[in-house]
């Protein structure tokens, strides 16, 4: 079969065997598995050799790979096996019996591309990322001398950040008077107004425990990781940034914690499930009950939305560092000096006054409007 190899466009043939050893049924079938190969940029006769090397050597893509999982101790169980499905089920079995030391960039690339033209373009991400990690874990162990993957920068699509709806300030009286008249459970209402008031991300709220709290001091320290719960999706995950970060509370925060405390009694966690108490409340409540209320999750405020609400605030009254609104956010940027200031300090102190500014702000707006910057330049005076 001639056919143009898609790495550097020249023709070249493929044989099948020799009639009668390989029947016409199976040489067609071996041309339509080589026609596939092809067309997902993958030169089917250095395939069949990497094959043939591969099965003879020890070590093929699958071998690495596996060893580069079981390399990895500070993952959580579930977030590593999430990780080896995705390799079994999208690399695997197109690379996955190739001899490592024969794969190009093409061959690395070709079945992440077909991911990506599929439109699962944040699974292309990280597969590129995983593929990338184990070839490097190649480089390190002495399989391989140089990294071909690092060549597959750029090779996908750009995909724009999702912007999470947000209110404007404007409308907070609006939303403040609908959250006072919510009906429905208390236990969902003071979700959402923690949600507000200390802006932390879902799960960091959701699968929060009463130990990592001292309302005393009035302060909410997030491990890095929880102890997963049985049953319970994810319930294992703590910061998105994978260390401990410090939550200055507001005194209208421990309030309605300690609220809390006496709605979910001796329960572990602080948002029981209204079913299971040794459950947490579903991922979906805050935005059904901002639904309920009226709102549309998708485009006009949604519960990871008050994050930008909270930025933009305390952004405009000029009254705060970013470096401490971005460690507030969690926003830690870890690769340059300015980040591993904002890590060590932590900026706590201006935070603990920056977290009861934003709760008075909202107070202050329960009645009428009133901006960013003159509440600010109310508290100058």
């Amino acid at each position: 079969m001639k056919y143009r190899r898609p790495t550097d466009k020249k023709e070249d043939r493929l044989a099948f065997g020799v009639y009668p050893t390989v029947s016409l049924a199976d040489a067609r079938a071996k041309r339509d598995e080589a026609k596939k190969l092809i067309a997902q940029g993958i030169d089917p006769k250095a395939e069949k050799k990497g094959a043939h090397v591969g099965a003879k050597g020890k070590h093929t893509f699958e071998k690495v790979a596996r060893d580069w999982h079981a390399s990895n101790k500070r993952w959580s169980e579930d977030h590593g096996n999430r990780i080896m499905r995705s390799l079994e089920h999208y690399i695997f079995p197109h690379i996955g019996r190739l001899d490592i030391s024969t794969l190009r960039t093409s061959q690395l690339l070709a079945p992440i591309k077909t991911v990506d033209t599929d439109g699962k373009h944040d699974i292309a991400q990280r597969l590129q990322q995983r593929v990338t990690s184990i070839m490097r874990y190649a480089v390190q162990n002495d399989i391989l001398e140089s990294n071909p993957a690092n060549d597959m920068a750029g090779a996908l699509s750009t995909v724009k950040a999702k912007h999470h709806p947000a209110l404007s300030h404007e409308r907070l009286p609006e939303f403040l008077t609908r959250l006072s008249r919510y009906h429905g459970r208390l236990i969902t209402r003071i979700a959402v107004e923690l949600t507000l008031l200390t802006f932390v991300r879902s799960s960091e709220l959701r699968f929060a425990r009463w130990e990592e709290f001292d309302l005393e001091n009035a302060v909410w320290k997030i491990p890095a990781t929880r102890k997963a719960i049985e049953g319970v999706k994810f319930s294992e995950r703590g910061m998105k940034m994978k260390t401990e970060h410090i939550v200055p509370l507001s005194r209208q925060a421990v309030t309605l914690f300690k609220s809390l405390r006496e709605l979910s009694g001796d329960c572990e966690v602080m948002f029981p499930n209204d079913h299971d108490p040794q459950k947490v409340m579903s991922e979906s409540t805050v935005n059904n009950a901002l639904r309920g209320m009226g709102y549309d999750t998708k485009t006009e405020v949604c519960g990871h939305g008050f994050r930008t609400m909270a930025r933009g605030a305390m952004g405009e009254s000029g009254l705060w560092n970013d470096d401490a609104i971005e460690r507030q956010l969690s926003h830690v940027e870890r690769k340059n000096v300015r980040a591993a200031y904002i890590h060590t300090s932590k900026h706590l102190d201006e935070r603990r006054l920056m977290v009861q500014w934003w709760a008075d702000y909202l107070d202050a707006n329960r009645e009428k409007h009133i901006t960013p910057y003159d509440f600010a330049k109310k508290r100058r005076k």
